[in-house]
């Protein structure tokens, strides 16, 4: 067993863990952190995808002991993120969800992109890339797309709600639903 203490979602947490226990086995069975989902475990899904000092990562090929002395941000601790409200609220209005198996990674990579774009207008082939990662069996990609771009326009025209959210705009794009 190795002792790790890992910052999970602001809160610091120290553990005992086998060396070879993915950080996904961590969140999930020993922190009860469900959202981070195992799908592939091989890395290609992206749907186990979390933050690991503000960049993403795939916790079912990172240890929980490479995470030691580090900050990991998982799909639970974006609820707060003003970024990820946006998006949540982009991803509805472009019709971006369906069965949310793959939602909380696309959540945790697109998060990532809007915070380093700070701003700048996104392109279909920035977000493309960005979210290249994570795959979604439902959704065809064009409503996530939408609304990563909707989420960042309005991050970048400033709008924001009543509840200090940053809401989708109104615009609706040449791809999205109505």
């Amino acid at each position: 067993m190795t002792e790790v203490r890992i910052t999970v979602n602001g809160t610091a947490v120290e553990r005992s863990v086998e060396p070879r226990l993915s950080l996904a086995d961590f969140l999930r069975d020993q922190l009860g952190l469900t959202g981070t989902h195992l799908g592939c475990e091989h890395g290609v899904c992206g749907a186990c995808s979390v933050l690991l000092d503000g960049r993403s990562v795939r916790a079912c090929l990172t240890l929980a002991v490479q995470a030691d002395g580090h900050r990991v941000t998982t799909v639970e601790g974006l609820t707060e993120h003003r970024t990820t409200r946006s998006l949540t609220a982009a991803l509805a209005a472009a019709h971006g969800l369906q069965c949310g198996f793959c939602t909380a990674g696309f959540l945790v990579s697109a998060t990532e992109l809007l915070d380093e774009s700070d701003g700048a207008e996104l392109t279909d082939r920035d977000v493309r890339a960005a979210l290249s990662g994570n795959l979604c069996r439902c959704t065809g990609y064009q409503g996530i797309i939408e609304a990563v771009r909707r989420a960042a326009r309005d991050a970048a025209a400033g709008v924001q709600a009543a509840d200090g959210a940053t809401p989708p705009s109104q615009e609706l794009g040449r791809n999205s639903r109505p």
